[in-house]
């Protein structure tokens, strides 16, 4: 604590009261209440996005300089959520068209991508023929066990198709000389989404250049289960349309079944079974939505 009110002296930032919130902590003064974060914008990034008139960001009152971050607290609306990510996609699509450019393809970077993911899927094949053999030899199986033999073709189905997604994707790319890029916010959640009388991205401390895909995909990941993502991706697209080796590479990483857990409480291990499965169907439903626009 003495360390963090040094920190905050420098910025003539005198704390009445403090109160922890997960990585942050939000400080209330006479002058207004501020948020003191170790995670923070890198200063190019920063840079950037000043740049390029994107000012979507809270007011920022710590040097760049530093290895902490202080900016001015933003009091979130109370708004429905379907509105609230809706918001959150058009503001990253702003993000993304603002901060486009277009790079020689480096195929090493390719190649190297490909043979992750390619690795990846081998992996999960491997993983779930251990774990449903482990299952397969008990006399009686567990309930996490039985929901897990009940739905492993499915499981095996979906990487069967998204490797024929990759070898396409693969096919796309090589045929590219350039690649697109952008900076991504790299953590996309409705955690780190302000609404106010303007749209902020709060938490830049993944922030870097990227393919504009990973911020989609981070987001979709968090929020899978939670939203329809099909009218979420139209939105996006409406303002930031994606190619087609981007579109490709999207729904091979949307694809990629999760990893559950094999130890833990039962019940648990349930609940991750039923979430894991819900979310292959939900997404081979948005592929097959998605197919036909």
């Amino acid at each position: 604590m003495s360390q963090l009110r040094e920190e905050l002296k420098k910025y003539k930032i005198n704390a009445k009261s403090y109160e922890n919130k997960g990585k942050a902590t939000i400080i209330k003064t006479s002058d207004g209440t501020f948020v003191y974060k170790k995670d923070k914008i890198k200063k190019e990034i920063l840079t950037y996005l000043k740049s390029r008139n994107f000012d979507y960001l809270p007011e920022i009152v710590s040097s760049p300089d530093e290895n902490f971050e202080i900016y001015k607290y933003i009091s979130d609306l109370n708004i429905p959520k379907e509105q609230k990510i809706l918001d959150l996609i058009h503001l990253i699509a702003l993000l993304h068209s603002k901060t486009t450019h277009y790079t020689e393809i480096n195929m090493g970077d390719i190649e190297q991508l490909y043979e992750d993911l390619d690795n990846n899927l081998k992996y999960l094949y491997d993983y779930y023929t251990d774990l449903i053999t482990i299952a397969e030899s008990k006399v009686y199986m567990s309930p996490s066990e039985n929901l897990l033999a009940r739905n492993i073709s499915k499981i095996y189905e979906t990487i069967s198709e998204t490797k024929e997604r990759l070898e396409h994707w693969h096919a796309l790319v090589k045929e590219k000389k350039k690649i697109r890029k952008v900076i991504i916010h790299g953590n996309l959640s409705l955690d780190h989404f302000l609404r106010k009388e303007t749209s902020y991205l709060i938490s830049w401390r993944k922030a870097k250049i990227d393919s504009p895909v990973i911020d989609l995909y981070r987001l979709y990941n968090h929020h899978a289960l939670d939203f329809d993502f099909e009218p979420i991706f139209h939105e996006y697209e409406k303002h930031y349309p994606l190619m087609s080796d981007e579109k490709e590479l999207l729904n091979i990483l949307i694809s990629l079944p999760d990893i559950i857990p094999i130890n833990g409480i039962e019940y648990e291990k349930c609940k991750q079974i039923s979430k894991l499965i819900d979310k292959i169907y939900k997404t081979d439903y948005l592929l097959k939505e998605k197919s036909k626009t």
